[in-house]
């Protein structure tokens, strides 16, 4: 999706922004959501690798850690980056037995990439090579600096919908719509606003398994793991943080998100299974060697615990 869409896109979410203000306090209260959007927008661009690790509590790490799995993990990203022209990023672990990665930063100099646990443990390091690849791709794209924009604008957008239940019944004058139009802005604009997010990240999500899938050097260890991580997220285990957080979903490879509730409504992917089908015809054309996919109905996982998998448990 080229960059004219993008702005396009997030200048949507500004606008629903200021149509909550507008229904909520009319001219004036428009105004104010301008501000915040713009404050929100630039609050995002400068702290938008902090916000989503912090919130995950990722952990930097290095070729010095004392864990071979994480050493090769740090080793692989390093080497990845360099192929594919980008500076070093921070690289992070999060604790968390489901196999997910996510990529955030403002631009390629201030990236960061972050792989959780679970992956770590439960994929080949070939497949671990594919998600991080696929990772980087969203570095090189810049991709990271809208992904965390839009989720940050979408669920402030949902939070200042809420407010309209609260004051859209008012008899003042300037505050147009009413009851009416508080429930309309109430209802509609958390739905636009995943619709537009939704939009960003499936558009993107297939372009960086193409690229991802250059820098990596094997389109099918990224589709096995496409459909590992899959399996793994819809088998029992869950992302709690991710749960807690669903407007950051979009941000993972896979969606976090155990699709039980309401916030899986709109899903912020597209179908792993095309994904993967299109990654196997990538590798056709390359001439790479085609190797079994694990199928997502017989995945070889065990019952959530609540513990780290492996040496983490």
């Amino acid at each position: 999706m080229n960059h004219f869409k993008t702005y396009l896109l997030l200048a949507g979410l500004t606008a629903l922004f200021m149509a909550a203000g507008y229904l909520i306090g009319g001219p004036t209260g428009m105004l104010i959501a301008l501000a915040f959007a713009v404050a929100l927008n630039a609050f995002s661009y400068w702290n938008a690798d902090k916000i989503v690790l912090r919130t995950y509590g990722a952990q930097v790490v290095d070729e010095s850690h004392p864990e071979p799995l994480i050493r090769n993990y740090v080793i692989d990203v390093v080497e990845m980056a360099a192929k594919a022209g980008l500076p070093r990023p921070r690289v992070t672990v999060i604790q968390s037995d489901q196999p997910n990665a996510f990529a955030t930063g403002r631009d390629p100099a201030h990236a960061a990439v972050a792989a959780t646990t679970g992956l770590l443990s439960l994929l080949t390091r070939d497949e671990i090579r594919g998600v991080m690849a696929h990772e980087l791709a969203h570095v090189k794209n810049r991709d990271t600096l809208t992904m965390t924009v839009t989720a940050t604008i979408a669920g402030a957008i949902s939070a200042l919908a809420n407010f309209a239940f609260f004051f859209g019944g008012s008899r003042d004058e300037e505050r147009p719509g009413g009851v009416i139009g508080a429930i309309a802005i109430a209802i509609l604009a958390p739905i636009a606003a995943m619709l537009v997010q939704m939009a960003i990240s499936r558009a993107r999500e297939y372009e960086a398994d193409r690229i991802g899938a250059s820098i990596g050097g094997d389109p099918a260890a990224l589709a096995r793991a496409l459909e590992k991580i899959e399996a793994y997220a819809r088998g029992g285990y869950v992302n709690y943080e991710a749960e807690r957080n669903p407007a950051t979903a979009h941000m993972f490879i896979i969606n976090p998100l155990n699709g039980k509730g309401a916030d899986n409504l709109f899903s912020t992917h597209p179908a792993t299974r095309n994904r993967v089908e299109a990654l196997m015809r990538l590798g056709v054309g390359q001439g790479a060697a085609r190797r079994s996919v694990v199928p997502v109905s017989e995945p070889a996982i065990r019952p959530n615990t609540g513990r780290n998998p492996g040496p983490w448990g």
